[in-house]
């Protein structure tokens, strides 16, 4: 027995739900735990800001095409263009990231009497 596709409109809104749900067990989790996560959805091959950057560049592609038949207005197609590249380049610049937190989501917790020193957050550059 096959499975029919759901519909596209519905997986939609169940992949929106289920990422508000990951972002309230994200908000809940261990940092190690937590980072593991961030670096899954990171992930530029298979994680989520990868697949939405895919995403949009479909949507790019369905847009172009739609504009040059005259039924949606360039300015959309113009926009998901630069979004989709705007994505790809954030999605490049949080890969520098990843084994960073897939090296902290690995580390057994900490058993030291005093916890470690906050790191700045603010890095001033000299000119």
């Amino acid at each position: 027995m096959s499975h029919s596709a759901p519909c596209p409109v519905s997986l939609a809104d169940e992949i929106t739900r289920q990422l508000g749900q990951l972002a309230d067990h994200l908000s809940q989790l261990p940092p190690p735990q937590a980072a593991q996560v961030i670096a899954r959805v990171l992930d530029p091959d298979a994680g989520v800001l990868g697949g939405v950057t895919h995403l949009v560049a479909t949507g790019s592609v369905f847009a172009k095409d739609q504009a040059e038949r005259g039924t949606l207005p360039a300015e959309v197609w113009l926009a998901l263009g630069r979004a989709s590249n705007e994505l790809h380049d954030i999605t490049l610049d949080l890969d520098e990231h990843q084994d960073t937190l897939q090296r902290v989501g690995t580390q057994p917790a900490p058993t030291a009497a005093k916890p470690p020193a906050p790191a700045p957050l603010v890095v001033r550059r000299r000119r």
